[in-house]
């Protein structure tokens, strides 16, 4: 399939004006886990331009349940095995990705250029770093963060709220997988979508979840 006829096809799906904000926009995913894995896979589905990904891990057996990795990923970086499943779906986007740990000292530098930048951490403290991190240091960027997805609790407890001026939270803002609920793959899945959704409505103008 040519480029041409992939992007007619996402035309005829979303739209020739929202299609070109997509196609223009530059959005990042920090953390490529669980939630930071399937936010990329929706990016790339809209055809988002230009996706800049980081994260130090490699994909383990762990992993498997809830991540968008599979059996022939396992040992690898996770930014090269998602990359590669990205490039199944759109070959002609632009894939920046950055095999490191995000940290306070290098997250401004690794996103600065994007419009959005999706946190998708584990821990509350590498949270709140990025946080921080986007808000003090990337003063034109928006960031839509993940909070509360762990356990069995109905989906719909899952939402998505403006929680200040350039952060949006998304989750039920309560659950975490150290209270022992654990991290279940629908759940999990659910508030990816919710991140997803956001950036969507963020990059054609909406600022209201």
């Amino acid at each position: 399939m040519d480029r041409q006829e992939l992007e007619r096809a996402l035309i005829a799906r979303h739209g020739a004006e929202n299609q070109r904000k997509f196609a223009a926009a530059s959005v990042g995913v920090a953390g490529l886990g669980g939630l930071g894995s399937h936010i990329a896979v929706h990016l790339a589905r809209l055809g988002v331009g230009r996706l800049v990904l980081a994260d130090f891990d490699q994909v383990d057996v762990t992993n498997l349940h809830r991540q968008h990795y599979f059996l022939p990923h396992l040992g690898r970086y996770k930014t090269q095995a998602l990359v590669e499943q990205l490039r199944q779906i759109n070959p002609y986007l632009k894939y920046e990705a950055h095999t490191v740990r995000v940290t306070a000292d290098n997250a401004c530098t690794l996103f600065r250029g994007c419009q959005v930048v999706c946190e998708a951490f584990d821990k509350a403290e590498e949270k709140a770093m990025m946080v921080q991190a986007v808000l003090t240091g990337l003063p034109d960027t928006l960031l839509v963060s993940g909070s509360g997805m762990a356990g069995t609790g109905s989906a719909n407890a899952i939402h998505t709220r403006k929680a200040m001026g350039r952060l949006y939270l998304c989750g039920d803002g309560e659950s975490d997988v150290a209270q022992g609920r654990g991290l279940m793959a629908p759940r999990v899945a659910v508030c990816a979508a919710h991140q997803a959704t956001m950036v969507m409505r963020l990059l054609l103008g909406e600022s209201q979840p």
